[in-house]
């Protein structure tokens, strides 16, 4: 009998070791075809994924005939140089956050455009800047304002965004937040040029106590902004500016401002804004035309045209605004003479324009 278990044993023992050969043998090439299935089905050729990225200089420049031919090429290939350094970031396969940032560091960096180097001047002759950036991806947004020591305050807006649980950071408190960032810091002079001090004497010539209503048209808006939709289907917005020349200390516009001049979400659109920030603010400009889309179905360019040609002209308000929306439409409505601009896209379409 107990020889008898001891066969027993020895042949269910051997049964067992045949099946899970044979488990083996039949299951397991399967199951490594499907991961492999899976993998090739996530595996994407980044060459073949639409991406797109949207950039401003500012609206309400001079009317078309009165800038030189070599001012206007001048600002044409900058605005092109701009859509290079985000578009190589987009084909890449890089992050619409990352695009946004660098193609407005880059224009930050232009003292052709009114943000960073080249920001026209306030009442007292200084350049206070405010920039934002948002995350459509996740809703996340950051913005700084009423600067005077950071390069870049794009970047410094990002970091409140990633670094810290608030959304916006003002004047000193910023400033100090983004030595501790290790950003780079300027002396105040750094951001006069030349022009820009000679608007800012000739403003003061004309009507010193009344600044706003007195710049020239070249002076009134040049905010710079960029919007993208990347490879993976997240949009983004960043925006930067030195505002008004001749504003009154410590005025804020809309720029850094969510929802005013600064706005993405990837549900709808991404949205930067340029223009007499007092109205984008009072309006909610960006917020609504995404709201308009939203919640009233409406398309991207009816929803700009709306925004600028109607809703803001009715106020007598001027400016403009680019957006892109997720499925890659772009708009580009301006009210005034001229709106710096362009546009670029996978498969190689690029433009850029003025008036």
């Amino acid at each position: 009998m107990k020889i008898s278990n001891r066969i027993i044993m020895k042949i269910s023992t051997l049964h067992l070791i045949f099946l899970a050969v044979l488990i083996s043998v039949l299951i397991l090439p399967g199951a490594i075809f499907a991961q492999q299935e899976t993998a090739a089905s996530i595996a994407v050729n980044p060459a073949q994924q639409k991406w797109v990225l949207v950039i401003h200089g500012g609206a309400g420049g001079p009317v078309k005939g009165t800038m030189s031919a070599a001012e206007e090429k001048a600002y044409l290939s900058k605005l092109d140089e701009a859509l290079k350094v985000g578009g190589a970031i987009l084909s890449a396969g890089g992050t619409s956050m990352d695009a946004v940032e660098s193609a407005v560091r880059f224009m930050e960096d232009c003292p052709l455009f009114n943000a960073g180097k080249g920001a026209v001047l306030n009442e007292n002759g200084k350049a206070e800047l405010d920039a934002a950036i948002m995350d459509g991806r996740t809703g996340m947004a950051g913005s700084v304002a009423g600067v005077t020591t950071i390069k870049n305050p794009v970047t410094a807006a990002r970091r409140v965004m990633e670094k810290t649980n608030h959304v916006m950071l003002v004047g000193g408190g910023a400033e100090k937040f983004a030595k501790t960032q290790g950003l780079e810091m300027v002396d105040p002079s750094y951001f006069i040029t030349p022009a820009r001090l000679d608007a800012w004497k000739k403003s003061r010539e004309v009507q010193p106590k009344t600044p706003v209503k007195t710049q020239p048209s070249m002076e009134k808006h040049g905010t710079v902004g960029a919007v993208a939709l990347d490879q993976q289907g997240n949009l983004a917005a960043a925006t930067s500016t030195g505002g008004l020349m001749g504003k009154m200390a410590g005025r804020v516009g809309d720029s850094p401002i969510i929802g005013s001049g600064t706005y993405a979400n990837n549900k709808t659109c991404a949205v930067s804004a340029t223009g007499h920030g007092e109205f984008f603010m009072r309006n909610v400009v960006a917020y609504d035309l995404s709201a308009l889309m939203e919640y009233r179905g409406m398309p991207l360019e009816e929803a700009g045209k709306m925004e600028i040609m109607e809703k803001l002209k009715n106020l007598k308000a001027d400016g403009g605004l680019i957006a892109v929306d997720r499925e890659g439409n772009i708009t580009m409505p301006f009210n005034t003479n001229a709106m710096f601009r362009g546009f670029m896209r996978s498969g190689g379409e690029q433009q850029t324009a003025i008036y």
